[in-house]
């Protein structure tokens, strides 16, 4: 048996991926179901509800084989003639390709059908063969063998679930939600207020794709609204408004008995290779934390002396209104007129070059859109920059009590223009990075320049949001502006093609509290979800962001949200949308002990992540990744969301619950290294992990490595520089 295996059935076939059943078609169970829909969109400040009138889905039962060979085949599906699908599969680069094509572009072979179709599509009569040959089916749904012990992982980044078993996940990039979770009070008054809850599956960064413990992954190429549905004991179903491109599946290599660890590995690694892979983050990232500060150019160097001078190890001020403040009932909003705010931070240009002289570097802010009426709208509507709405006119899009164009990233010259707007405005004046925020407002109704409609550019927008930040950078490193891996930006919108554009990604706007769905234990989930999904790098906000409905950022939460990211890739603090509400890194002096003990934890770590993120770029493991990545026999690590490895040799733990000072932590099987006392724990060996609870302190956050990791003397030294975090 071979890579590609093509097995007829009968009325059916089979299509085997190193000895991995990977499609299958039968007259009971088809691979496709074709036939047509009319989607409503509704769009309030990023926040999407979404509905569909489906008039039918056909099960294309029929299979006719065309061609069969040792490495392709070639099938037409259809019902009796009506939506005849043509799916040509191949070998492609050790991967199983299925090439969908609506044969001869006859749409609707049987013209009685058709014709009904067309009447319940758009509310009018039609008949005969003109009428049949001009509607094409815009729904599909594909079948995929599952069985019941298959775990699932990725569709983008996730934030309530890391096994997506048993649930439907709609994919469509939109504003997180607040709360996330219909059965909580957060999510009942934003949903009241004005729809913006959400619920388990709304997400920044969806991602038609899924890597299954059966030894396969699929990436359905389509960036339409689809549907993943893992509900089934013994199929999943992709659903589509819109025919995908193709259907690409890989697998790990067939052996005698792999482990289902290194099977897991093997499928990572080879869906990164499919979707590109991030670079090294620059070294100065790694020298501790960026600290989130607002105010003007006094406000940030006075908060970074104090914080120094508490011995707090600083990479970098982040600084996201230095092109200056809109007030609005939400908080304190952006100008977003992404040029340097002279009044708001006087002598900033001559600050900045000081600040990296110190070893500190300083971010900004940008999004892709540019506010009305201001300078740079003007410039790009005066240029034709802008996307249209249906009347010819600039599409204003509404963010919260202000109006905002979208900069038309369709157009050659408005993509052009807006990398000049990256390159001039923030890397020639001195930033040596920023927040690419947004990218998932574009609104289904607005006119590009592509031609493209806006509904199915929807999903794919903020992979070419990052890709205009991305050249802008290379760009400029060509020109002499910047050197090479100086910048980093990072975004919260993405989905298939931000893994090669997007250097970092952050977890977006999450609660200032410990809720499963959208507080600190969330960003986990989302990490590990993400690095399943082809993106290996991202970080949160330390804190959270969003205060609202009588929700504060305490000092407790801030404290442990620090832990965390001390054991993440990247550190970074923000102040959230309502600062004077929210405990703060300088809050008090016992925080910024904290804050510096933490850091200087981090800032030891450098050559251990410098190592896990280079492993990242060569071979896509993610730097936060799932335990099973590297572990077998332990079936609860396949679910286990609130531990992550990062890199092989350092397990984490962080400490998720408010008012908790104890923390149980799932071992795997092995010896393992307790960072902070130095005890051995000796898990058994028989394959099955094991359970401990240990004390968990403020600044102790449960962290344990393996004992003969060759990395063990650099752990014991970044705990050596924990303890001396309070000295200058």
């Amino acid at each position: 048996m071979g890579d590609f295996d093509f097995r007829r059935t009968d009325g059916g076939f089979e299509l085997w991926l190193r000895g991995r059943p990977a499609v299958a078609h039968s007259r009971a169970e088809p691979f496709a179901r074709a036939g047509r829909g009319e989607a409503d969109y509704r769009m309030h400040r990023g926040n999407f509800q979404i509905s569909e009138r489906l008039d039918e889905l056909v099960a294309l039962r029929d299979a006719q084989v065309l061609e069969a060979g040792p490495d392709s085949a070639s099938v037409i599906l259809s019902r009796s003639g009506l939506y005849a699908l043509r799916v040509d599969f191949r070998l492609e680069e050790g991967r199983l390709v299925a090439a969908f094509s609506l044969p001869g572009g006859d749409r609707a072979a049987s013209a009685g059908a058709a014709a009904t179709a067309a009447g319940m599509a758009h509310g009018a009569a039609a008949t005969g063969s003109a009428a049949a040959s001009s509607l094409a089916p815009n729904r599909f749904r594909f079948s995929l063998p599952a069985s019941p012990a298959d775990h699932v992982y990725g569709c983008g980044e996730q934030f309530s679930y890391l096994d997506l078993r048993g649930r439907k996940f709609p994919l469509w990039t939109s504003e997180q939600g607040v709360g996330r979770n219909k059965l909580t009070e957060t999510t009942r008054l934003a949903d009241a207020d004005d729809g913006a809850g959400g619920d388990y599956f709304w997400t920044f960064y969806p991602q038609a794709s899924f890597v299954s413990s059966a030894g396969l992954w699929y990436r359905l190429e389509t960036e339409a609204w689809s549907e993943f549905d893992f509900s089934s004991p013994d199929r999943h179903e992709l659903y589509a408004w819109d025919l995908p491109g193709r259907l690409v599946i890989g697998a790990a290599a067939a052996g005698a008995a792999p482990s289902r660890a290194s099977t897991m590995r093997e499928l990572v690694i080879d869906q990164s290779a499919y979707f590109g892979r991030q670079g090294p983050l620059p070294g100065w990232c790694h020298e501790g934390a960026v600290l989130g500060i607002q105010g003007g150019t006094e406000a940030c160097l006075d908060k970074l002396d104090r914080a120094r001078k508490a011995g707090v190890r600083v990479a970098g001020i982040w600084a996201q209104d230095w092109e200056g403040i809109n007030m609005t009932s939400f908080g304190q909003r952006l100008r977003w007129n992404w040029v340097w705010d002279e009044v708001r931070y006087p002598g900033l240009d001559k600050a900045i070059p000081r600040l990296r002289a110190d070893g500190v570097r300083f971010l900004g802010y940008i999004n892709p859109y540019v506010g009305a009426n201001m300078s740079l709208f003007n410039e790009a509507a005066k240029g034709g920059y802008l996307a249209k709405d249906s009347n010819g006119g600039d599409y204003l899009v509404e963010f919260g009590e202000f109006y905002a164009g979208i900069v038309d990233l369709t157009n050659p010259a408005a993509f052009a223009w807006y990398k000049g707007v990256i390159k001039k405005n923030l890397i020639g004046f001195g930033l040596s990075g920023w927040m690419a925020d947004f990218g998932e407002y574009l609104p289904t109704d607005a006119v590009l320049f592509s031609g493209e409609s806006a509904e199915t550019a929807h999903n794919a927008w903020p992979a070419l949001w990052a890709r205009c930040n991305r050249e802008a950078v290379d760009e400029a490193v060509r020109e002499g502006l910047v050197p090479a891996n100086e910048i980093v930006y990072f975004m919260r919108a993405g989905g298939a093609g931000s893994q090669v554009h997007c250097p970092l990604m952050w977890a977006g706007d999450q609660n200032v509290d410990w809720s499963e769905d959208d507080g600190l234990p969330s960003v986990i989930t989302a990490a590990l979800s993400l690095g399943m999904s082809g993106h290996g790098l991202n970080h949160s906000d330390m804190g959270g962001y969003t205060t609202l409905y009588g929700m504060k950022r305490t000092k407790e939460l801030l404290l442990r949200w620090v832990e965390h990211s001390a054991l993440s890739p990247f550190m970074r603090s923000h102040e959230g949308n309502r600062p004077k509400d929210n405990w703060q890194f300088d809050s008090d002096d016992e925080t910024l002990a904290h804050l510096a003990r933490m850091t200087r934890f981090h800032a030891a770590l450098k050559p251990y992540l410098e190592a896990v993120i280079a492993e990242n770029s060569t071979s896509g493991l993610p730097a936060m990744r799932p335990l099973f990545l590297h572990y077998d026999g332990d079936e609860a690590l396949m679910t286990c969301k609130d531990e992550y490895l990062l890199g092989e040799d350092l397990l984490c733990a962080p400490v998720l619950e408010q008012g908790a000072t104890r923390r149980k932590v799932r071992l795997p099987a092995g010896s393992w290294y307790h960072l902070w006392s130095g005890a051995l724990y000796h898990v058994s060996t028989a394959g099955q992990g094991g359970e401990i609870e240990i004390g968990a302190p403020a600044g102790m956050p449960p962290a344990f490595a393996r004992v003969d990791s060759k990395w063990l003397p650099l752990f014991k030294d970044a705990v050596a520089a924990a303890e001396g975090a309070g000295k200058a």
